[in-house]
């Protein structure tokens, strides 16, 4: 049996009406889900789409089709969501390469638009900033690693590729991307010590 606060537990609570579920669902996996985006957004494309509006969108799209959802292992609720993430950043690329036309961006809610959706999350503005200041913490401490680093953490950590999915993407033996995980890790460990 799942643990309740697992993705799989909390999956099963929202199939059984629980409202709660679904924000701790999505709050379990947003900071994880927003590095994810901002590395999958090249810097062109960064220039138009902010990480959160693609977040936002990622997580609609995620609530609409959460009924096609089916578990199958630790990390494979992320994997979706990465994979409607990589959908998302697709359709922002064609939209502004066509020019802005009018009425593709779901526009949520605000005085401007009272009759959009609400934001897949509620979250009052301070602690939204505390959360946007936690992620831009985060990525200015990545962005200070060599790319190769950065790389293995990303796909390790926060996309959660096993050692043997890592090596396997990389192209170098399961010895070698452990050597180089283990390395970056240290790395961003001391970048973080010291800021503290």
């Amino acid at each position: 049996m799942a643990v309740p606060s697992s993705s799989s537990g909390l999956l099963e609570r929202i199939r059984q009406g629980d409202e709660a579920a679904f924000d701790l669902l999505f709050k379990k996996h947003r900071h994880r889900l927003a590095v994810l985006i901002y590395y999958k957004l090249d810097r062109e494309l960064r220039r138009f789409a902010e990480v959160d509006d693609i977040l936002q969108e990622t997580l609609l799209r995620a609530f609409r089709s959460l009924d096609s959802f089916e578990y199958r292992a630790p990390g494979s609720f992320l994997h979706w969501l990465s994979r409607i993430a990589d959908n998302v950043i697709a359709d922002t690329a064609r939209f502004h390469q066509r020019q802005r036309r009018a009425g593709e961006e779901v526009r949520f809610r605000s005085e401007s638009n009272p009759e959009g959706p609400e934001p897949a999350d509620s979250h009052t503005p301070s602690r939204e900033l505390r959360e946007q200041q936690g992620v831009a913490a985060l990525l200015a401490r990545l962005d200070a690693l060599p790319a190769q680093y950065r790389e293995v953490i990303v796909l390790a950590k926060i996309e959660g590729l096993s050692t043997a999915e890592l090596a396997s993407r990389l192209g170098k033996s399961r010895e070698t991307t452990a050597l180089l995980l283990h390395r970056a890790v240290a790395r961003l460990r001391a970048l973080l010590e010291q800021d503290t």
